[in-house]
């Protein structure tokens, strides 16, 4: 039982010192999702464990279009083991600042909140690993660096546990 008070303790605390995303608010250049994503946009990431080990590395090529208010992402991964994959995202702003997505592989619906430099993306991800197929939260960071480049940290958790992070650079191609 102390061990599961002291558990609880450590993950109130945990969620207590999170920071928010209006924390960033004056920073700058500031994020505009449309204007950064609409055109061709090229990505590299790395998926690590909680250990640090870097289990896959990928690109992204990111075909963004405007359907009348909604951002379509169209994103193309190709894998280091060659494995490839494509998911679609129809985001849609709410509220200045606050946008929506779907996704084939997510469920139920993402939430995001831009302020300043910043984005902050929650979502359920449907994710294979070998023949299993689990459900994971990811917690996306996403931080304008300058008009063309964002960098992304995604902390990827199960029951509140995290298993691993992944780091992705985003760079828009030029007109």
């Amino acid at each position: 039982m102390k061990k599961m008070m002291t558990l609880a303790l450590c993950l109130l605390l945990m969620s207590c010192t999170a920071v928010d995303v209006e924390h960033y608010r004056n920073e700058e250049p500031r994020l505009d999702l449309r204007d950064y994503f609409v055109g061709e946009v090229d990505a590299w990431g790395m998926f690590q464990k909680r250990s640090g080990e870097v289990v896959k590395r990928f690109r992204v090529e990111i075909d963004g279009s405007l359907d009348g208010d909604r951002l379509i992402l169209d994103e193309h991964f190709r894998y280091s083991d060659g494995t490839t994959q494509r998911r679609v995202w129809t985001l849609t702003e709410d509220t200045p600042g606050r946008w929506r997505g779907t996704a084939a592989d997510v469920i139920g619906e993402a939430r995001g909140e831009v302020s300043g430099n910043a984005l902050r993306w929650r979502y359920v991800l449907s994710l294979p690993v070998d023949d299993e197929v689990y459900r994971v939260d990811f917690d996306d960071w996403m931080y304008l660096i300058d008009q063309q480049t964002l960098a992304n940290r995604s902390f990827m958790s199960k029951f509140g546990i995290e298993l691993g992070q992944v780091t992705l650079f985003f760079r828009k191609r030029a007109d």
